[in-house]
């Protein structure tokens, strides 16, 4: 067999194989494709997984150390499922306001601007700038965020239901400050590297996002602590995912250097992080919810000497105001071309056992020994859990 095609024909996709019409595949190049990060023979824009729960995320939070004020900034791209959206939001006095977009996913990776809100990489692992313009929320912002350590990288992620990956992804996790202005119904807040710290993640892989597959996906049974800390001369990470009966499936615990310059947080200067062998925690919740009342966090160093880290909720900040666990606006959820959303709410007038408020970031004073620091402390508990007495899908602690 021969095939017959013009120059023309090929450009436009079509050849004519003994009579029979030929479709070559869109053109699906990207302006990554001109650096050499290639890990299949594909152009970047496939993805080596077809899984609809494949993903790739931006997550921010900042924060002051009296806990009065919030803001975080989250942006998902969800290729094999077409969508792209973001969320920025603001807490203060108790009250939180978000504003959320959701967008058709772009062909070019590198566009991750959503609606109003676009997180703008100026320098990989050093520096970000996220900007959010005019919208029906009443928020604004321009602000940048500067590490003060290494990213490090998390262990993987790796969970199945049978033969079916639920979580396979890796997650980084960055310290850093802020400076900039947010602007809340006219009122302008400047963001000061002095008073307003925090951190960021980006994780990428797979794991259950948008709408579910029939025959069901994730059991509903899900422990998540994740624990970022500030100190004066070190940050402290911790993060457990736990099965029902308290046996772990993913840990991490780590002591980690800040740095002199936000120029020294490069690939590799991670060197210096001291990792630890195990984690522990023991939690006091307030009664009635899923929520910290106080927990102290316990990192096993390889000699065996523990870190011991004692926490106290300053704040509570709902989850929600990203996308996480949003009943219409979750993350992967196909809304159309372009939507924006906007909500405000007080955390105090909400249910803390409403699935929908569940998931919570608590502003938390951390005390280890003589050492006191900042940071938050992240909390989402579905179902049963033997070691706290927790055995329904919403009971709250007694």
């Amino acid at each position: 067999m021969t095939l017959r095609a013009t120059r023309d024909q090929v450009r436009r996709g079509w050849g004519d194989r003994d009579g029979c019409a030929v479709v070559a595949s869109p053109a699906m190049l990207t302006r990554l494709d001109d650096y050499p990060v290639h890990q299949t023979p594909e152009p970047l824009a496939h993805t080596a997984s077809g899984s609809l729960n494949q993903y790739d995320r931006y997550f921010f939070n900042a924060y002051t150390d009296d806990g009065s004020l919030y803001f975080g900034c989250a942006l998902g791209y969800y290729p094999n499922r077409r969508v792209m959206d973001a969320a920025f939001t603001v807490m203060r006095d108790g009250e939180i306001t978000t504003v959320i977009a959701s967008r058709r996913a772009p062909i070019e990776p590198t566009e991750t601007t959503v609606g109003p809100i676009r997180v703008e990489i100026q320098e990989p692992m050093q520096r970000f700038r996220i900007n959010v313009g005019p919208n029906e929320s009443g928020l604004e912002a321009d602000v940048c965020f500067s590490a003060r350590t290494a990213a490090i990288e998390e262990p993987r992620y790796t969970l199945r239901s049978g033969a079916v990956p639920l979580f396979d992804y890796t997650r980084l996790t960055q310290w850093g400050d802020w400076s900039g202005s947010v602007s809340v119904d006219g009122e302008q807040l400047s963001i000061s590297p002095s008073e307003v710290r925090g951190c960021r993640d980006r994780s990428w892989g797979v794991r259950p996002v948008g709408q579910q597959p029939p025959g069901g996906g994730m059991d509903p049974q899900f422990f998540w602590l994740w624990a970022p800390l500030w100190f004066d001369d070190c940050c402290v990470h911790f993060d457990v995912n736990e099965y029902g009966d308290g046996r772990p499936w993913h840990f991490v615990g780590a002591r980690i250097p800040l740095l002199d310059s936000t120029e020294d947080a490069v690939p590799g200067a991670d060197s210096s992080v001291e990792w630890m062998s195990a984690v522990e925690h023991s939690i006091t919740w307030r009664p009635g919810t899923r929520w910290s009342e106080s927990a102290d966090l316990r990192l096993l160093r390889h000699n065996g000497d523990p870190i011991e880290v004692h926490l106290e909720p300053l704040a509570t900040f709902q989850m929600r105001g990203l996308g996480y666990l949003h009943p219409e606006w979750g993350h992967g959820n196909w809304h159309g071309d372009l939507e924006v959303h906007a909500e405000r709410w007080r955390v105090a007038e909400t249910n803390p056992l409403d699935p929908f408020y569940l998931h919570v970031q608590q502003l938390v004073r951390a005390t280890w020994g003589e050492r006191t620091g900042v940071g938050v402390f992240e909390q989402l508990v579905l179902g049963a859990y033997e070691p706290y007495g927790f055995t329904g899908l919403f009971d709250g602690a007694p």
